[in-house]
């Protein structure tokens, strides 16, 4: 199952009030391991960046100023996401800011049916706790030593990394076991696959022989007292 991990930067915190899109990383995950593909983009934003927002993430309105409009990238955008689900930490905020910016390049808004959240899902695995990327890299052991500001490529990388932790963690990677949610989107891909160097055995047999099974009801009738006769 082909999955997307994105991330955002933007001019503050409302595209109703005005904010713009000026950063996005995308992350490809398939089958919950991260394939090398990504895109990343900067845009121009048309506006001026407030100081609170540049302290976040760094991004001057003197670097962005040469950088395209959304508009201009929004066929290489749409091409990447195809029609995978999206996922995104705080996904209502990620959603409503690139949908603002389709929307102003006269294009449909993301099927919010495709949104996954995954402070939604720290939330339902851990009430209580902290819920922030930082928190969530900490509490599942994801170096982010080198994450001085947000960057939405970088977010996104620690993303996918929390995400295929908080999914099943490397265990999926290795092919010990399948999700439910996996063997639902992709029952092949769920299975273990076989190595491709080594000849397939059909199974041998297994059962216990007679004389087994006979030493065996020797040695139960000469227990004493066992356990599961006290329920009897």
């Amino acid at each position: 199952m082909r999955e997307i991990i994105f991330d955002t930067e933007t001019t503050g915190l409302d595209p109703k009030a005005g904010d713009r899109l000026v950063e996005i990383g995308c992350i490809e995950l398939v089958d919950r391991r991260e394939t090398g593909q990504t895109f990343h983009a900067y845009f121009n934003p048309e506006r001026d960046m407030p100081a609170a927002a540049e302290a976040v993430h760094g991004l001057s309105i003197q670097f962005l100023s040469d950088k395209p409009l959304f508009a201009s990238r929004v066929d290489d955008l749409l091409a990447f996401l195809g029609d995978a689900p999206l996922i995104a930490h705080n996904a209502a905020f990620d959603f409503g800011f690139v949908n603002a910016e389709l929307a102003r390049a006269g294009r449909p808004a993301l099927d919010m049916a495709r949104m996954c959240c995954t402070v939604q899902m720290a939330r339902r695995l851990h009430p209580g706790a902290k819920h922030s990327l930082d928190a969530l890299c900490t509490r599942y052991g994801i170096d982010r030593s080198h994450r001085v500001k947000h960057g939405a490529l970088l977010d996104a990388e620690l993303l996918a990394h929390l995400y295929i932790e908080m999914t099943g963690g490397r265990q999926i990677g290795l092919g010990l076991a399948a999700t439910p949610a996996l063997q639902a989107a992709s029952p092949a891909a769920a299975a273990p696959a076989r190595a491709p160097d080594r000849p397939w055995r059909e199974p041998r047999p297994h059962a216990a022989s007679a004389a087994e099974l006979a030493r065996h009801a020797e040695f139960v009738a000469g227990l004493n007292q066992p356990l599961w006769l006290d329920t009897v």
